[in-house]
């Protein structure tokens, strides 16, 4: 049970082990592509270097095996896991843009329990453990009030127009006209990561996510919940660890966007 795990002191570790990497991640920025992973994605050298460093230390620390983006590890539908994402915003940190980051959680039973993502080009650290509260840069943030979408900047999952797949790029398109009606503030970040993070601390009313990796998932999943935001999928059923998307904003907020997003599915 989750309730066995020295959260408190894993919490530590990982929060040590981010900071160490730091430096190379800053080392890296515009690092050119490395190992070509399908179509407009990459990882780079330093994708795989810091996957390789912060996974052994990981596992020296603490025994539990690390699941990575770029070399997998163990299943993490049961039992305990790390998983971690060494560059979140990989385009962006080939180009020297400062919103990239280290993402890492820690999955007991398919929840995450912990959530850390790293911001080194911002100077932002946010963590926290389950129940909360969320921690940016070692300081408590209040939890996210109710609120209303006309109010909130939503962050929005990239995407080709032409593109198919699980979630085909004309249904992202088709949210966008309604979600401008309903908030004129739409925000694309080219990072999973910082759009939870940043609904997570209040900055983003809330995020729609259409990837399903639990790399990019995971961190910002507990972050969210740990602020008292809600999480579920793009169809409203409870996010976990196998989920196919990402809907996660603050009370109220929520509401109105899983309605928004059900007429669109209805219709189209």
């Amino acid at each position: 049970m989750a309730a066995t795990l020295d959260l408190p002191a894993l919490l530590a570790i990982a929060s040590e082990t981010l900071d160490i990497a730091a430096a190379r991640f800053l080392e890296g920025v515009g690092a050119p592509s490395a190992v070509i992973k399908g179509r407009n994605d990459f990882a780079t050298e330093f994708d795989l270097e810091l996957e390789r460093t912060v996974s052994a230390r990981l596992e020296q620390q603490t025994g539990i095996g690390v699941h990575g983006e770029e070399f997998g590890g163990p299943q993490l539908t049961s039992g305990t896991a790390w998983v971690l994402d060494p560059i979140d915003g990989t385009f962006n940190y080939s180009q020297g843009h400062p919103l990239s980051g280290m993402l890492l959680a820690l999955v007991h039973d398919g929840e995450p329990v912990l959530g850390l993502t790293w911001l080194p080009m911002l100077g932002r650290r946010y963590a926290a453990a389950l129940g909360g509260p969320v921690l940016l840069d070692g300081e408590p943030l209040p939890s996210l009030p109710h609120s209303k979408l006309a109010e909130a900047m939503i962050g929005f999952g990239t995407f080709n127009v032409d593109a198919k797949g699980r979630i085909p790029g004309q249904f992202r398109f088709d949210l966008l006209g309604p979600l401008s009606r309903l908030s004129s503030r739409v925000r694309m970040h080219g990072s999973t990561g910082i759009d939870l993070a940043f609904t997570a601390s209040g900055v983003l009313g809330g995020t729609i996510v259409f990837g399903h990796h639990p790399w990019d998932n995971a961190a910002g999943v507990a972050l969210v919940r740990a602020a008292g935001g809600v999480v579920t999928d793009l169809a409203g059923a409870p996010w976990t660890i196998t989920s196919g998307s990402v809907l996660a904003a603050a009370p109220g907020v929520h509401e109105e966007l899983l309605e928004m997003i059900c007429m669109v599915s209805e219709e189209g």
